[in-house]
């Protein structure tokens, strides 16, 4: 068997047949009914679909400063393995979704504008794209399903008119006897869901409707004898559901692309350009029907596609060019940036969308770890294969990402580096939760102002190219940041400038902190050597709580506890002279705490005392290990042995390579070449 034999036979019998066939349902009216008495949720809206689908996903809950928030996991993006997932904003989400909700129950926002709001870059088109893709997905399945009809018309090419509006068959029953079918649909249903039968027919449906009317002689029976209801698969590509509009110039956009226009050709066979069959109905409101629109950049549409929003909110209905207005169920969103959304607040004159629109604002994220993760995500190790990411790379570009975003705190003894980690959830003395959420509360403006998370994909990915190292660090994703800033177009003064330029520094400053923190771990990360010491001062805070005498091993006398040994350790950890006795007494109780409950004291159970016990250990072994000496390059070999156990622990401990962990070490022996060791 050749080649494409065997990939046509591959293909052929992976195939799902049973459920290609599913897809492609088609019956008669009378089969619909039945279906809608088992699955009511088929003739659900538009809102309530949406709804649905999200929830379908699931949700988690968690708590951020006191206060519970409810996390979506459709906007992990489970569909397409996380490439859309949406980070940091899961209260502004929330607040999405309970519009959503209300919409669903009829409370009213389903007759709004539904408008994100939010900086350049912090995911609006995204959060559009993802329940447009949810939809599609949603819609080809069992608890998704939904039904349009066609008509038999056999002076029709294939025999079939489709309804251009993708219409719920249930349009078809007359007005009178709307109430009393709807209460026999719900009469024996198992579902919480309740039928109800609202919109008329389209102008096609409604001139084949009295045209069959005619041909049966009023028998309504009949006429849907005529009629096929097929399954209905919302797809943006096809243009069935999900429609998009964009703004162009005024010369290359009229109305006609929202409402549908004239088909010419058709006015030649039917004779009159007011006959339903002689008009396209595929305007982007028409072929949304049943699913969303999304408005691109909506408030940079002239205003009389602006009108044509507030009767399609408001009102649930279009107006085609010579036809009477027609029903539409869709959701309605758009989104804009913020120089807009200005002019609009300005505009007397549309005071009249301003109360159809509801806002939800997107800002940027303001939390580092989720910040993170936007870049993780598009530079992972299977995305960039070809060069290793340095630790910390993505953290300080993230970093100073948020500085920007975040306004200077207003209590005197925080600084911006602070508050970005209190919002990170990392404690700072002298700070509670009840102090973040007010800090929160005080800001009002974060997150909608700052560099965009497209400017630093930008400049890790200028990095990545532009540098011939096989690893790229920090420092030199730093300098393109910093590079980037004078031609920046989204940075109107110079004053902005020089404080993006103040905040890099700080982010430098901080990583400095970050690695010297590092080596000084892998160079003390000798655990006997570390459970030595740590036996050592135990013993001594023992002996001195119990007013006691410890045994010199080295001569067997009895002498006082090492008062020098137990302060050189404490005072690594800022404890003073005054808190000592406290601070001895919390340890032993520690240990007598757990020895109640028959477990082992180990160091690494007190994380304090960890911390402490390593930098007295990097203080008494920085001098013998000489890493300054890296600096002149003058390495004797057994300095360069313990050198290359420290390389082999930052490699192993801290995912460095070989390239970026001997740059660490000759950059942080640099800093103690300076004298700088603290």
């Amino acid at each position: 068997m050749g080649t494409g034999s065997s990939i046509i036979s591959l293909i052929q019998n992976n195939q799902d047949l049973e459920g290609f066939r599913d897809l492609c349902w088609r019956g008669s009216f009378s089969e619909y009914l039945d279906l809608i008495q088992k699955r009511p949720e088929v003739t659900r809206t538009a809102w309530r679909r949406m709804y649905d689908m999200v929830m379908t996903y699931g949700t988690s809950e968690y708590v951020e400063f006191k206060k519970r928030i409810t996390h979506y996991n459709f906007f992990d993006d489970p569909i397409d393995d996380g490439k859309d997932a949406i980070y940091g904003i899961d209260v502004q989400l929330e607040k999405l979704l309970q519009v959503f909700k209300s919409a669903a129950r009829g409370y009213g926002p389903e007759r709004r504008v539904l408008l994100l709001h939010g900086p350049v870059g912090s995911a609006k088109s995204t959060i559009v794209r993802m329940l447009k893709k949810g939809l599609e997905e949603y819609s080809r399945t069992e608890e998704g399903a939904l039904y349009s009809f066609s008509w038999r018309d056999d002076e029709e090419e294939g025999g079939w008119i489709d309804c251009p509006m993708h219409e719920d068959p249930l349009h078809l029953i007359p007005e009178e006897f709307r109430a009393q079918v709807a209460s026999e649909l719900n009469r024996n249903s198992k579902s919480e869901f309740e039928v109800a039968i609202k919109g008329e027919l389209c102008p096609v449906c409604r001139f084949m409707y009295r045209r069959k009317l005619m041909e049966h002689d009023g028998d309504w029976s009949q006429v849907v004898q005529d009629v096929q209801v097929r399954r209905l698969l919302l797809s943006e590509k096809d243009r069935v559901g999900i429609g998009t509009f964009q703004p162009k110039d005024e010369k290359n956009q009229d109305s006609t692309e929202l409402t549908g226009d004239i088909n010419y050709r058709k006015i030649a066979i039917y004779g009159s350009d007011s006959d339903p069959r002689a008009f396209n109905f595929d305007g982007e409101f028409n072929i949304a029907n049943r699913g969303i629109i999304e408005f691109v950049e909506v408030l940079k549409l002239d205003v009389a596609f602006l009108y044509d929003l507030l009767t399609a909110s408001q009102e649930h209905r279009i107006k085609p060019k010579k036809f009477a207005q027609c029903d539409i169920d869709e959701v309605i969103i758009g989104h804009t940036n913020e120089p807009e959304y200005r002019k609009l607040q300005n505009n007397e004159f549309m005071e009249a969308l301003r109360d159809r629109t509801i806002r939800i604002d997107v800002p940027y994220c303001t939390r580092l770890d989720n910040e993170q993760r936007i870049y993780r995500k598009d530079f992972s190790e299977e995305s960039v294969a070809s060069k290793h990411i340095a630790p910390h790379t993505i953290e300080m570009a993230s970093m100073w990402a948020i500085l920007t975003r975040l306004e200077d705190p207003k209590k005197g003894n925080l600084t911006l580096l602070q508050k970005l980690k209190l919002y990170n959830g990392r404690a700072i003395p002298g700070f509670t939760e009840d102090n973040v959420k007010e800090l929160r509360k005080d800001s009002k403006r974060e997150g909608m102002e700052g560099v965009s998370p497209r400017y630093i994909q930008d400049k890790i990915s200028n990095a990545l190219v532009r540098d011939t190292h096989d690893c790229i660090n920090p420092f030199m994703v730093l300098k393109e940041l910093e590079g980037g800033l004078k031609n920046h177009s989204l940075i109107a003064d110079e004053e902005t400038r020089k404080r993006y330029r103040e905040l890099l520094g700080e982010v430098k400053k901080e990583y400095e902190n970050i690695v010297k923190t590092e080596v000084q771990k892998a160079i003390s990360a000798d655990e006997e050597a570390i459970s030595r010491l740590c036996g050592n001062y135990v013993d001594n805070i023992k002996a001195y709580t119990q007013k006691e005498k410890i045994k010199n091993s080295f001569t067997g006398s009895y002498d006082e506890p090492d008062e020098r040994l137990m302060r050189s350790i404490e005072e690594k950890i800022e404890i003073p002279e005054a808190r000592k006795d406290d601070f001895r007494r919390e340890v032993m109780n520690f240990i007598g705490a757990l020895s109640l409950e028959g477990k082992t004291f180990d160091y690494r159970s007190n994380e304090r005392l960890h911390r402490a016990l390593e930098s007295k250990l990097f203080e008494d072994q920085k001098d013998s290990i000489k890493l300054s000496s890296l600096v002149s390059n003058v390495v004797d070999d057994d300095t360069q042995a313990k050198i290359e156990v420290v390389r082999t622990r930052l490699i192993r401990d801290y995912k460095y390579c070989e390239i970026c962990a001997s740059d660490v070490l000759s950059y942080v022996a640099s800093i103690f070449a300076r004298g700088d060791s603290e």
